[in-house]
């Protein structure tokens, strides 16, 4: 039976086992979205050889599900408000199936980037109205569960790719990397129609407008062509000029879409979601803490890997200390959620991080993989404190008919401050040498620095509350 529309004050989240069910098709569905993010990394190599392609241009199947999951998200959490969100994911859960489909019987690169894209398209669809969803199907006071799950499925997807690959790989060719998609697909399609909850109901106000998703998808295209042409690539630290002309065009195209946007009742850049205080301040950890988090994925490899001889196993034995420690600590933040005020939570965690990046800057010379394992292991526990709780906030802070809008932020804000670390990622490499010792420390000494600021943020939600209380 379909699940009946969640409509009205009375609605609070669905009843088990259906909320069980649920959860297990958006978990399956985020494992696989998030995954072919960075699963295909691994076989570029193999990629390009059985095509004829160079390194150069295989990258873009990458980087083509990258853009166009990046350029839709907010475009589709609005639709999501619209259509009804579980409209939005089961399509985009059809779309990646089809689309994985058509990369496992690619010929050519250009067909396996075009099945790419459009997998990214799906994955959009998936990922924007992902936090909705979640916010629907646990009761108020259980949605801190909801949320820790997620995070923790997120983090542990995020980094399992190259894993997953490795294991693929192993036993048969790069096109059975897209094979496991589709079973998963089909499961998801079959449970999902009947387990996901309906909608709250369309948002009032306009419609979107064809000229509005074109400025969201040419200002968020810029600013990653800008990224990937700063980014560090082989050991190639960036700095061209062409990079900062991009990035110059996407922030030119984004002014004049903010302003289209600024006096819109029900806006596709949610502008007026901005407006309410916590949330802006919860945006604002959040991108200032994933900028971190980026300039300390890049930058770890080479101080692990150059400045202290690890071989490639080992260092990626000791990277993975950071995401098991927040899987680890997500249902600690979970079960705290509603105890505990989520900027404390935050302000801990990112207070944790912020000393753990420090304290891995100021290495010994001779580190052993003890050293360096529980200091990634710090980060990833204030970490896993800090994402909970922030997304609880970020869902739960707009009114339940911006729940679309508020889930398509969560993943805009992952990947704006993704994007600003690479860029100050790529400045200090243009300055330090990445090869020696200091380019990475002061890579992490600015990572650490940008966690301390997103620590202020979330705890500046402290005040406000107590503001509020005391009104």
């Amino acid at each position: 039976m379909t699940p009946a529309a969640t409509e009205g004050p009375a609605y609070d989240g669905l009843p088990q086992p259906q909320r069980g069910r649920a959860m297990a098709v958006i978990i399956v569905a985020m494992i696989v979205s998030v995954l072919d993010g960075t699963i295909l990394n691994l076989a570029l190599p193999g990629i390009a050889r059985s095509l004829n392609a160079s390194p150069a241009h295989a990258v873009w199947v990458v980087n083509a599900y990258q853009i166009a999951t990046l350029v839709l998200l907010l475009p589709l959490a609005r639709l999501g408000e619209q259509i009804g969100f579980r409209r939005v994911y089961m399509a985009g859960m059809a779309l990646f199936t089809v689309a994985s489909l058509g990369a496992l019987m690619s010929s050519s690169l250009g067909w396996l980037i075009a099945a790419r894209a459009v997998q990214g398209v799906g994955a959009a669809g998936l990922m924007s109205v992902n936090a909705a969803l979640v916010r629907l199907t646990y009761p108020r006071s259980q949605l801190g569960k909801g949320m820790a799950i997620n995070s923790m499925v997120v983090a542990a997807s995020s980094v399992a790719g190259p894993s997953v690959a490795a294991a693929v790989l192993a036993v048969a060719d790069w096109p059975w990397l897209f094979a496991i998609n589709i079973p998963l697909g089909v499961a998801v399609l079959w449970l999902g129609w009947r387990a996901l909850p309906a909608n709250v109901g369309p948002a009032l106000g306009d419609r979107m407008r064809v000229l509005d998703v074109l400025l969201n998808i040419g200002m968020f295209s810029l600013f990653f062509l800008g990224v990937d042409r700063l980014g560090v690539q082989d050991g190639q630290t960036g700095g061209r000029l062409d990079g900062w002309l991009w990035l110059g065009g996407g922030l030119l195209l984004g002014a004049v879409y903010i302003r289209r946007q600024w006096s819109m009742r029900v806006p596709l850049f949610p502008v007026d979601l901005l407006r309410i205080p916590v949330f802006a301040l919860s945006m604002g950890t959040s991108v200032s803490a994933f900028a971190a988090q980026m300039l300390a994925y890049i930058a770890l490899p080479f101080l692990l890997l150059d400045a202290f001889g690890r071989t490639h196993v080992q260092a990626g034995l000791l990277l993975t200390a950071w995401p098991l420690a927040i899987v680890a600590t997500a249902p600690i933040a979970g079960r705290l959620i509603g105890r505990v005020p989520d900027g404390l939570l935050g302000g801990i965690g990112l207070g944790l991080l912020a000393v753990g990046l420090s304290l891995l800057a100021l290495l010994p010379d001779a580190p052993t993989n003890g050293d360096i394992a529980w200091r990634m292991a710090l980060c990833g526990v204030g970490f896993g404190l800090f994402q909970s709780p922030n997304n609880h906030t970020i869902v739960t802070a707009p009114p339940p008919h911006r729940s679309g809008a508020a889930s398509g932020m969560l993943g805009t804000a992952r990947l704006t401050g993704q994007t600003v670390g690479a860029v100050v990622l790529a400045t200090i490499f243009s300055v330090w040498d990445p090869h020696l010792r200091t380019g990475p420390e002061v890579a992490l000494g600015v990572a650490a620095a940008f966690a301390a600021v997103s620590g202020v943020c979330s705890s500046l939600r402290l005040k406000m509350a107590s503001g509020h209380a005391a009104a």
